[in-house]
């Protein structure tokens, strides 16, 4: 039973680290990911040692998968509290909701607005960047303003310079 209850806390723990080491990876966090590389190994074959030594039992096996799912989602909720990194969100809008951009601009978000054509007349796209952990604020403010607004969203991998860097360093989270 001491084996069960290790298998599966060994699991929880296994996963997250491996989670996070290849978000570290995508992220170009080199030391981080090299750092949760190293525990995974480690925690990786302390687990399947303990479940491949003496007899195989279908439990411990079981309790092996079973602690692998539940660490994806311990890793995945984890991931998303730590909301590393930042995103774009490209918001399309029907009318140049220009209250919308001003109160954007003054809670510190970069915002730059392109017209366009749609089907059917002139629409409106605002380019907005910001840390992956607001997103979910800024969402709301769009919605607040525009909640017919279609919001994509998407991580950037490298930008350089602009307004939008020099306003994420001036707001306070």
């Amino acid at each position: 039973m001491a084996n069960i209850l290790l298998i599966f806390l060994l699991q929880i723990i296994l996963v997250p680290t491996l989670s996070l080491r290849i978000i570290f990876v995508v992220k170009n966090m080199s030391v981080f990911a090299a750092i949760f590389g190293f525990i995974e190994a480690l925690i990786y074959v302390f687990g399947l040692s303990i479940v491949l030594s003496g007899e195989q039992s279908i439990p411990e096996m079981l309790v092996y998968a079973l602690g692998f799912a539940a660490g994806i989602f311990l890793g995945n909720y984890i991931e998303n509290k730590l909301a590393i990194g930042y995103t774009t969100l490209t918001v399309n809008l029907m009318n140049n909701n220009t209250e919308l951009v001003w109160t954007l601009r003054n809670n510190g978000y970069g915002v730059t607005v392109f017209e366009g054509m749609g089907k059917d007349g002139a629409r409106y796209q605002l380019q907005i960047l910001t840390k992956r952990i607001l997103e979910e604020k800024v969402t709301r403010i769009i919605e607040e303003y525009d909640p017919n607004a279609f919001i994509i969203s998407y991580e950037p991998r490298k930008f350089k310079g602009g307004y939008l860097l020099k306003a994420m360093k001036k707001r306070k989270s």
